[in-house]
């Protein structure tokens, strides 16, 4: 039982690490060649969006739209693949916890 608990402490720090970890990082989407890019952190907080002039057209602001979508749908992707990452090999451990989910 003391083991347990040791191992299930250990994986606590380590779970609280790699939450760190991922609220510092940040990860970028980018649509239309770079015309548009958003930038999101590690945990898929998005944190700004840059869109070069060259991609404003009022007459087809549909476009702009779909390009804006696409950057943030990739910078999310790629927000979930960091914490895959990170976030892996931890939860990975707590199998043999016999906890609910993991």
């Amino acid at each position: 039982m003391q083991q347990m608990l040791k191992q299930a402490q250990k994986m606590q720090q380590q779970i609280a690490k790699a939450q760190a970890e991922l609220a510092e990082a940040e990860v970028s989407g980018t649509a239309g060649g770079g015309l548009v890019t958003a930038t999101a952190s590690g945990a898929g907080e998005i944190k700004s969006i840059k869109i070069d002039p060259k991609a404003v057209d009022p007459e087809d602001v549909e476009t702009l739209e779909d390009l804006v979508l696409a950057a943030l749908h990739n910078a999310t992707a790629a927000a979930r693949e960091l914490t895959d990452q990170k976030m892996g090999p931890v939860a990975g451990g707590m199998g043999g916890l016999g906890l609910p989910g993991f």
